[in-house]
């Protein structure tokens, strides 16, 4: 796990340096700068395998030099293959495997590659750079690009100076909660799609992207439930044993939830000593499970560990969140997620984690949504408007007015959208139009869960999920692996039937009954929190201060597109419990603390 960085701005050595300091936390073990030719590498190593200092970064061999971030889960198997191909190696980490496999196999290595991935390989004799990106985007890979001058680097914050914002990303953001792919927060920076290969030629400076991995149309296996259940239970033991290559302590992230709870169970059984696990916790019944979290570790023998995070907490952890989140990201979540890292940190330097499971397994609330209304989408348009306007009339608009909504959009696919882009917006001119780069779900299976269950993957998992744990560890410099993430799930959860994943009342189906064999049922099988924080009440309370001065009519008025006077009045409709826009103010907020933080706005006085 590592920063990474690539230029040919011929910058300073001292430059270089400065830049790869201001995300240090990436890689807190190893600084390694080298040029070369016309190019400067950088590198930031947190050491995972072989600790020694012949696996530092940059890397070369012949006129092949890598920087490299991320793990090969599969690094061994690939490492035989070069070996029987007469390969020699002089490390017993996963670089060098990398690299070797590189130079005998070209791009086609990166099909053979099961981890989390972002890296860059320098021919020195085509004078051609060739970097990859892991197929689902667990690993950052941002890039500048303007006139033949690049930048890359697995942050903003290092290529972001002198650079303009994108106003259309901002409102990206107001939907979203974070900025989606290929766009960032600024103009000419972009981000690498997860499963994309992008070369660069320094002889004819262009560039060029190219995919190496997708989802595909789902096509139906026809296994038994038993069948199903016992391949996906093999499965996951072997995601899971090949995610426990290290030669530094782990553990194993453990909420109340069915995903984690299983990860854990699993590296319990495979594990010789018992493990570590780490949970946090909330004050506030309606947030916490810390207690079944206990509950399951005292079941499989870990060394628990658990924090209560509080209002004063998510106070103190606000200034690392805006310096590890280089761009607005708007999920609440993330705060715990910070503080879950830096007590690990105390006591592992990598850790596992149920991320991942609820896309494939369709275990977010939203699949009870699409439940609900699955039928309601299948009437026709007119007739559905005229329902609306009816319902409309009624006395009662507050309480009708979800369902409404539901009545007003016009295809399956809308409906599908609006789950992750929100069904109501407080931008004054909404543009959808970011979204073709994710019109896949509208193809790859004709099922709404399906199709709702894809777009999880391909535009939720990537820019919240992934850069929540991406960035949230590596703040404390911890390694998070999910098993859930290998590709190998993701694929055969999408061959099952639904009904092996998702019944009503009973989400995750197979996952649960996997579970049954390591915990009692009873344990388990209880409502869903989620992982998130009371923010809403801690807005009227004990953040109310803090909210109020950061989102001054002189700030809001800063914002592009965004609709002030809406948003004003959510404001005060949530200090006065009249409604919960706890989501609306979060992130508007969070983008008030990141226009300070890079010098785009200076605060004034508060409303």
């Amino acid at each position: 796990m590592c920063g990474i960085y690539l230029t040919n701005i011929p910058f300073a050595e001292e430059e270089v340096k400065i830049k790869l300091e201001s995300i240090q936390f990436r890689g807190p073990d190893f600084t390694g700068i080298q040029k070369i030719d016309d190019l400067t590498f950088g590198h930031l190593r947190l050491s995972i395998l072989d600790l020694d200092v012949r696996s530092h970064q940059p890397m070369q061999f012949e006129e092949f030099t890598i920087v490299f971030n991320g793990e090969i889960y599969n690094f061994q198997e690939i490492k035989k293959e070069l070996s029987d191909l007469g390969y020699i190696f002089n490390t017993t980490g996963d670089t060098e495997v990398l690299l070797k496999g590189y130079i005998e196999w070209g791009e086609s290595i990166v099909p053979k590659l099961n981890g989390m991935f972002a890296f860059a390989i320098y021919n020195a004799s085509t004078r051609k750079i060739f970097c990859s990106r892991d197929r689902l985007g667990v690993k950052p890979f941002y890039y500048s690009w303007k006139e033949g001058k690049f930048e890359i680097c697995s942050q903003l914050r290092p290529i972001c100076q002198n650079k303009v914002i994108n106003e259309d990303a901002i409102s990206m953001y107001l939907d979203c909660t974070y900025i989606p792919s290929p766009y960032t927060v600024y103009k000419d920076v972009y981000k690498l799609p997860p499963g994309n290969n992008i070369e660069i030629d320094l002889n004819t400076q262009k560039i060029t992207i190219k995919e190496y991995w997708n989802l595909k149309e789902v096509t139906d296996e026809g296994l038994s439930y038993k069948e199903a259940k016992e391949q996906l239970h093999k499965l996951l033991k072997d995601a899971v044993k090949i995610r426990l290559q290290a030669d530094v302590p782990f553990g194993s992230f453990l909420s109340g939830g069915i995903d984690s709870a299983l990860i854990s169970s699993i590296a319990a059984k495979i594990y010789k000593e018992p493990i570590k696990t780490f949970s946090i916790g909330f004050e506030d019944p309606k947030y916490d499970e810390s207690k079944i979290a206990a509950q399951y570790a005292k079941i499989m023998g870990a060394e628990h560990t658990e924090t209560i995070c509080k209002p004063e907490d998510i106070l103190q952890m606000l200034p690392k969140l805006i310096e590890v989140y280089d761009e607005p990201f708007g999920d609440s979540s993330a705060l715990p997620s910070l503080l879950l890292n830096k007590v690990t940190k105390q006591y592992v330097t990598m850790a596992l984690s149920g991320d991942g499971g609820d896309e494939s397994f369709l275990g977010y609330n939203h699949f009870d949504w699409v439940a609900k209304f699955k039928n309601l989408i299948k009437v026709p348009f007119g007739i559905r408007i005229i329902a609306s306007k009816m319902l409309w009339a009624n006395a009662l608009k507050s309480k009708t007015e979800p369902f409404r909504r539901i009545l007003n959009i016009k295809s399956k696919n809308e409906f599908i959208a609006g789950i992750f882009v929100g069904y109501n917006s407080i931008v004054k001119k909404r543009n959808l139009d970011w979204l073709s780069n994710y019109s896949g779900y509208k193809f790859w299976s004709k099922d709404l869960f399906q199709a709702t269950a894809d777009l999880n993957i391909k535009l939720w998992l990537e820019n919240d999920s992934n850069v929540k744990v991406d960035r949230a560890s590596m703040a404390y410099s911890v390694e998070v692996r999910s098993p859930f993430l290998d590709y190998r799930i993701i694929e055969f959860a999408r061959t099952l039937p639904l009904s092996y994943r998702y019944v009503p009342g009973r989400k995750k189906r197979i996952l649960r009954d996997i579970l049954k064999e390591y915990i009692p049922e009873e344990v388990f099988d209880q409502p869903k929190r989620g992982f998130a924080v009371p923010i809403g009440q801690w807005i009227r309370k004990e953040l109310k201060e803090e909210f109020v001065s950061n989102l001054s009519d002189d700030f809001l008025n800063h914002v592009p597109n965004l609709n002030v006077a809406k948003f004003k009045k959510m404001f005060q409709d949530h200090l006065q419990e009249k409604a919960d826009y706890s989501s609306y103010i979060w992130r508007v907020f969070v983008l008030s603390k990141w226009y300070q933080e890079f010098g785009f706005y200076k605060k004034t006085n508060a409303i």
